[in-house]
């Protein structure tokens, strides 16, 4: 690391040249405010316009001291120095790193009015629609103090609430509805029903998540169409399969194949001469190979659940079900069959989208976390995005134990109760961070037995989250969570109203245990934060083990030998120096992940480009019919009778649906290439350039195909004053269409999770 310190040296340094110009111009602030104060509502809104006139922020000073007396006049809350230091750095296009607990919230209301007063429409992305719905309606009085206005927009909103809500100066809402409305958007035959209205400024709060953690999630709109799941028939005979007999799992615990025993067995059974003849491979084998990733690689309580029947992806990084994503159609409808559901509708993709397409579209993007730092290099690879640390408020109490390292999962997994134990005997609040929904309803079930009430926040109860994680922080608390990040309420000490703050203290705090490290020491470094905070005491110490998954794989190409103690515990140097080489194997394995997956993604985001500008010409011009009438004279001529708007609207009707069904046409087969893309690559050729070459090739032909079809249906379609009639034709856009996220690395994120099943923990 010391051959890099320059470079971090070099980094803050300029970081830091920024913090000080921002201190200052802070500083000179705070002598306004006594002066400000004597000003009424109306003048102090007019002297933050005077500062903000001509489109930019011509006295910082001034403008901040404006927003300090309104957020005390109206929210009762008078921002620190270092959060109106945020605002600044905000304000400047910078990702901030601000610890849990220090008031980001304001900060982004803050920013958020700043660049409104400037003219710029403003989208404050959130992670949930809760947050969302909340924060709007928290910071409406000081937006709305100064003549701008607010709104949210959340998955409950009809689409002319939702047009409504986008006329707002400041919107709040989370990225994944904002990211589905650009695609229902892109699906338009006239304006008027277009709903968004585009911003110029993303404020994106837990960036590093929606930024980095989330960013190649593609967003999904589909058109109904019925799943097509493995039969009764190959998920029964899969479901007989044997581990390490009929099929093998990858040492990264992605992969899943079939052994040569394991296939003859299928053969077998389903009555074929062959799985790979040219009649099965496309059909058959697809379809056992999915019945075998659900059987064998995604678990139920850990990767999804059932509710009332249906099935729920559990979001790996959040802990927490993801309402609106599901997994590639096959395999979702695999393993609703593995689990006897009645499969789900699947959907033709009209369109899709990636979070990192989607904030790229935003001429400015910035934003708020607690752990930036360590995602520097992602943020300025893929948006070119500066990091600067906002020091806190009061400095950090916390006490960071070193690890407990033990040699299994069992030793290790004893030793967090024995713990738990011993900290509540003391009245110390305790909030533990486990990975996976059956890990914490197991550790509740253990400790419950020894007379300790635990709250459980998991994906089977998100919706009580805000309560539960209010009380985490009263007196003799224990709550066992799965991942922290993104939860977006402070624990207090003392619980919500704070009442036996002061116990609490004496007690040292909250108590903040880790189950396992997570895949990257930002997720640490996320649950660590949520104690401590505003200067409070605390406690945060993890718990490893040899057997835990980061280990196992970050660690499969290295070796340790040394001897444990009584209970199983290592305590040496080099077991420390291990565990932190497999995290950052494994961080540097999820780099590898994004790197590739931005490359195949990058493509197709260019072709999308290509794709939006003809579809705004289409809408926004005569062209649809200037073409067909160039490319088919006798037909226009046909039609000189019809009114000259619905001969256009017609024409645009026919170009814009060929347009879209030749675009969608093309996703899927892009979408089955890269499923094949190592097959399909010849010689040498790596099958990136593979894909790119088809890509290309394939756009090109679709372009072409488009208009041949449009003019094909311009010919055949009846077309008089209420316009083209498609649907006579069959050429009906979707009656219904539904969004999902594709979750397509179902295993990212994991901690204690044994692949081949898992059960009882801590008992």
């Amino acid at each position: 690391m010391a051959a890099f310190d320059w470079f971090w040296k070099a980094m803050g340094s300029s970081s830091e040249r920024n913090n000080k110009k921002s201190k200052s111009l802070v500083t000179d602030s705070e002598r306004l405010i006594t002066e400000l104060n004597t000003l009424d509502d109306a003048q102090l809104a007019d002297r933050a316009r005077e500062c903000a006139s001509g489109g930019e922020l011509k006295d910082k000073s001034t403008f901040l001291a404006c927003l300090a007396v309104a957020a005390e006049r109206k929210l009762g809350l008078s921002p620190y120095h270092v959060q109106s230091q945020a605002v600044l750095r905000l304000l400047e296009g910078d990702v901030i790193q601000m610890a849990t607990g220090e008031g980001k919230t304001l900060v982004g209301a803050m920013a958020a009015t700043g660049f409104a007063l400037t003219g710029k429409r403003v989208h404050v992305v959130t992670v949930n629609n809760y947050l969302a719905s909340r924060d709007a309606e928290w910071m409406r009085p000081l937006v709305e103090t100064f003549g701008l206005t607010v709104a949210s927009v959340t998955e409950k909103l009809t689409a002319q609430e939702r047009r409504q809500a986008y006329g707002s100066d400041i919107i709040y809402a989370p990225v994944n509805e904002l990211g589905f409305d650009v695609l229902r958007d892109n699906q338009i035959t006239s304006r008027e029903q277009t709903v968004q209205i585009p911003a110029d400024v993303a404020l994106v709060d837990e960036a590093d998540s929606v930024l980095v953690d989330e960013a190649l999630v593609p967003l999904v709109l589909a058109g109904s169409r019925k799943g097509e799941a493995p039969t009764g028939q190959i998920t029964d005979v899969v479901s007989r399969l044997r581990e390490d007999i009929d099929y093998g799992i990858g040492q990264d615990g992605r992969t899943v194949s079939l052994t040569d025993e394991g296939a003859h067995r299928v053969e077998r059974e389903l009555g074929i001469d062959s799985l790979y003849s040219e009649e099965n491979i496309g059909s058959v084998l697809v379809k056992v190979n999915l019945a075998l990733h659900a059987k064998a690689l995604l678990i139920r309580d850990i990767h999804y659940i059932i509710n009332d029947g249906e099935l729920q992806l559990i979001d790996a990084a959040k802990g927490r079900v993801a309402d609106l994503q599901r997994w590639p159609d096959g395999l979702q409808t695999a393993v609703e069959a593995k689990e006897g559901l009645e499969v789900s509708d699947g959907g033709r993709i009209l369109d899709t989208i990636t979070l990192q397409e989607l904030m790229r579209r935003y001429p400015i993007v910035c934003g708020m976390t607690g752990t930036a730092v360590e995602a520097t290099d992602q943020l300025r690879q893929f948006y070119d995005l500066h990091v600067s640390v906002i020091d806190r408020n009061k400095p950090l109490r916390r006490l960071d134990e070193q690890d407990r390292v033990y040699a299994t999962r069992a030793e290790k997994n004893r030793a967090i109760v024995q713990e738990i134990q011993t900290l509540h005997a003391t009245g110390q609040p305790v909030l533990v961070g486990t990975h996976d929904v059956a890990e914490s309803e197991d550790l509740a079930a253990a400790l419950e037995e020894l007379g300790i009430t635990v709250n459980v926040l998991n994906a089977k109860n998100d919706e009580e989250e805000a309560r539960i994680i209010a009380e985490a922080g009263d007196e003799n608390r224990v709550t066992v969570s799965t991942q922290m990040a993104g939860r977006g309420t402070d624990i207090k000490l003392g619980g919500a109203d704070g009442a036996d703050r002061e116990a609490v203290v004496e007690r040292g705090g909250l108590a903040v245990l880790g189950t396992s490290r997570h895949r990257t020491a930002r997720l640490d470094n996320q649950l660590r934060g949520r104690s401590g905070r505003q200067g409070d005491p605390g406690l945060s110490l993890f718990f490893v083990s040899l057997e835990d998954d980061v280990v196992v794989h970050g660690g499969e190409d290295s070796s340790l030998v040394v001897q444990p103690g009584p209970d199983g515990r290592l305590e040496a140097k080099r077991v420390y120096d291990f565990i932190s080489h497999c995290q950052r194997v494994s961080e540097g394995q999820l780099l590898e992940i994004h790197a590739q997956t931005w490359k195949y993604n990058q493509l197709l985001a260019d072709q999308r480009i290509i794709i939006d500008k003809r579809r705004a010409n289409l809408l926004d011009t005569e062209q649809a019919w200037q073409e067909l009438a160039q490319r088919a004279p006798q037909r226009a001529a046909e039609l000189d009778d019809v009114p000259a708007d619905a001969r256009v609207a017609a024409a645009r009707e026919i170009m814009l649906f060929h347009l879209d069904l030749a675009w969608a046409d093309h996703l899927e087969l892009m979408d089955d290439v890269r499923e094949s893309i190592h097959l399909r690559a010849i010689a040498r050729e790596a099958p990136i350039d593979e894909y790119h070459r088809i890509a290309v090739r394939e756009f090109k032909e679709l372009a072409q195909r488009a208009v041949d079809d449009a003019v094909e249906t311009f010919l055949t379609v009846k077309i008089d004053e209420s316009g083209a009639h498609m649907d006579d034709s069959g050429l009906a856009r979707p009656s219904a269409t539904w969004t999902y996220m594709v979750s397509d690395n179902p295993l990212a994120g994991s901690g204690n999770s044994v692949i081949g099943g898992i059960g009882n923990l801590f008992r």
